[in-house]
């Protein structure tokens, strides 16, 4: 199993940053059948082979995901989508 640790900085209010991260989360689900859930302020998802969590914070966004072993190739992939996705997330923050 392999980790990814990531955290970006914003200063969107919690509205915002909860609102965009669920915009993300939808689209994940439509495109690879991803379930999520939320609880309080963080946001799990999970589909075979990989799971993890992002937590929003007053002033950070903090994404934790557990891949499968079948998706260890796919690492670095999954890592600049993740980027990609937060610096949308955080373009105007």
């Amino acid at each position: 199993m392999s980790h990814i640790n990531i955290r970006r900085q914003h200063t969107l209010s919690r509205a915002k940053a909860r609102g965009l991260a669920e915009a993300v989360v939808v689209d994940l689900d439509e495109r690879f059948s991803l379930h999520h859930y939320w609880e309080d302020d963080t946001l799990f998802f999970e589909r075979s082979g990989v799971n993890g969590r992002m937590d929003i914070t007053p002033d950070e966004i903090h994404i934790n995901v557990r891949l499968g072993f079948l998706l260890l190739p796919l690492k670095s992939r999954f890592e600049t989508a993740i980027h990609d996705y937060l610096d949308e997330l955080t373009e105007d923050s």
